[in-house]
């Protein structure tokens, strides 16, 4: 220590606050299980009948049953294909009209915003269960709730990487007196099409997700025989539906993340 300094003293945390924290949040966790009706004692006491139940659903499962599986597991992974990439085609404009480094008009950004909002808090099995009552029993009515969901979920990832791109490049386009059309084809799209892709990607692998539950209101895909199983209690034949969706959907998350991966 060089004489003639005052000595840096460091004070010690206070430790009452920390427990505090740690108090409140022992209460949340809790009092939220205690007001949900959880309870870890219920889990152990059915232990049993789980144990007994997944043995009757894959020991073994019904080998036989996958020729049915097929066409239904298909029609699931095509109606994520069409939501996905049909909502992807809807959100870019919108992004845009969000984005407030492009369009920088606040009476468009924000109520662009909330309707963006809106859209992405409702779930798709909520929007399905709705075209369902509009539209009919089948796939299409999956479909439009797979479209609406990308849509939100999609144009809310893309304004944001609009607005956090290379401005000096906007900057550089409008310099050499280019217009809106220009630093949308120049600055813009070249900097977030890898992010654009790789969002409509994603959602595509929660698409396939969302497509296998759809079917329990009457949105087609492998929700609609999964349902039928379970309810006539036919295990063996739900267990192999089971399987069948976790290799689609492990298969799918792999390719779809590779290609990601390249893309960003």
């Amino acid at each position: 220590m060089i004489e003639g300094t005052d000595a840096i003293i460091l004070k010690r945390p206070r430790r009452l606050k920390f427990w505090m924290n740690v108090a409140i949040v022992v209460f949340l966790i809790f009092g939220s299980a205690i007001f949900a009706g959880f309870n870890i004692f219920e889990v152990f006491r059915n232990i049993f009948s789980s144990t007994r139940l997944l043995g009757r659903m894959f020991f073994p499962p019904d080998w036989d049953y996958i020729p049915r599986i097929i066409p239904s597991l298909l029609e699931t992974i095509q109606m994520a294909i069409v939501g996905s990439f049909v909502g992807a085609i809807m959100a870019f404009p919108v992004a845009l009209f969000a984005a407030d480094n492009f369009i920088k008009n606040k009476w468009l950004n924000l109520p662009t915003r909330f309707i963006l909002n809106i859209f992405r808090t409702i779930p798709a099995l909520v929007l399905a269960s709705l075209f369902v009552a509009v539209f009919g029993i089948g796939s299409f009515a999956g479909i439009l709730a797979l479209v609406i969901f990308s849509f939100g979920l999609i144009s809310k990832m893309l304004y944001e990487s609009i607005e956090s791109i290379d401005y000096g490049q906007v900057e550089a386009v409008l310099s050499l007196g280019g217009n809106k059309i220009h630093v949308l084809r120049y600055a813009i799209i070249p900097q977030v099409l890898p992010q654009y892709a790789s969002y409509t990607l994603y959602a595509f692998e929660v698409n396939v997700r969302a497509a296998a539950v759809l079917g329990y209101v009457g949105a087609g895909g492998i929700g609609q025989i999964y349902e039928r199983a379970l309810a006539f209690r036919i295990f063996d034949r739900v267990g192999m539906i089971v399987i069948i969706s976790f290799v689609a959907v492990l298969a799918i998350d792999f390719i779809s993340s590779s290609i990601r991966k390249r893309l960003v």
